[in-house]
């Protein structure tokens, strides 16, 4: 199995019960959660050697947030004790007509403040095969975006492959910011990743007439778009994942990939999705199993139906991470979705 790095924040999670609204809630359900842990949670469950980077304050909640890291077998030992504090998010589910909402307090956290001093990253990259990172660690902080470039700088001297998923968060940056940053970060990537928004908000790209909120897709807009990253940022694989969100309980869930190698744009199989129990983590989830499916050495075309089927799992489950068995996946892949009781 391959070696994987992934780099980012992990934050406590403090989510609404019952599909409750913040102001009903007098308890929260606890998890731990983010992007990039959260892919690597998916690869570790698949199989792989997952180890997640970050830092985390030097106390008893930063201990719990590694301790929920190592419960899913995900490689910890590269986890610097540093800063004030683990930022939170709080979650309020949505249902049917009313959207999900999250507010974040991270402010100030330990990641935001760790400096590339904080970690060896050649000794972290020796013997490495992929290295991933999301958009939302260097829109974190100025200091947070100079870490993630330092990061990439070591990983591509160390020969490994490196994915991005674009992850625009206009909590944190603005789509002005936002390219200033990742236009320079994209430099380095082999695989890039994201949505309907994100190539447009994070790279400046417009899939032709696709509307993220009504859910209208344009495939063509989609290759088109693909073509010309491929062209300006050298990228071996552009991937999207496609949303057609009905309602908040009701998504139509699939993707497309293109390859710069053999030309060939594809789109994989659609999901109905509902209802829809948690679809935080959802985009980490088809990540992570693209991501898997590229390193099993699939196809791209069975890595990216991986991909979707591991998100489309995700959303049954409750919490950011993908609990979803290669089993499982690799069952939905192959065309059983009835949801029969397994005796």
């Amino acid at each position: 199995m391959a070696k994987v790095i992934t780099m980012g924040e992990i934050m406590l999670r403090l989510s609404t019960p019952n599909f409750e609204k913040f102001i009903q809630a007098d308890e929260f359900d606890i998890n731990y959660g983010g992007g990039e842990a959260n892919v690597a949670v998916s690869l570790a469950n698949y199989g792989h050697d997952a180890e997640f980077v970050t830092a985390v304050p030097d106390n008893e909640i930063g201990e719990c947030a590694v301790a929920a890291l190592r419960k899913y077998n995900v490689g910890t030992k590269n986890i610097a004790r540093t800063g004030e504090r683990l930022g939170i998010y709080y979650l309020e589910s949505g249902s049917s007509v009313r959207p999900s909402k999250v507010v974040y307090d991270r402010a100030h956290s330990s990641i935001s403040t760790a400096k590339a001093s904080d970690f060896n990253f050649d000794e972290i990259f020796k013997g490495a095969d992929w290295f991933h990172f999301t958009g939302i660690t260097p829109a974190i902080s100025d200091a947070a975006a100079e870490l993630t470039l330092e990061a990439l700088k070591a990983a591509k001297k160390a020969g490994v492959k490196i994915s991005v998923d674009l992850n625009f968060r206009k909590k944190l940056w603005s789509s002005e910011k936002a390219q200033k940053v990742m236009k320079e970060l994209c430099k380095y990537v082999d695989v890039c990743i994201g949505n309907e928004e994100d190539a447009e908000l994070v790279l400046g790209y417009k899939p032709g007439k696709t509307d993220v909120t009504s859910g209208e897709l344009e495939l063509a807009g989609y290759k088109s778009i693909f073509e010309q990253m491929v062209k300006d940022y050298g990228f071996e694989y552009c991937v999207s994942s496609l949303r057609e969100s009905r309602s908040a309980s009701d998504n139509g869930w699939s993707a497309c990939i293109y390859s710069s190698k053999t030309k060939e744009f594809y789109h994989s199989r659609t999901y109905n999705l509902h209802p829809i129990v948690d679809r935080v983590g959802g985009g980490d989830s088809f990540a992570g199993g693209v991501i898997c499916g590229l390193l099993d050495g699939k196809d791209f075309k069975d890595a990216l139906e991986f991909g979707v089927a591991a998100s489309a799992l995700k959303h049954t489950i409750p919490g950011d991470f993908n609990f979803a068995s290669r089993k499982e996946v690799d069952t939905l892949c192959g065309g059983d979705a009835s949801g029969r009781v397994q005796r």
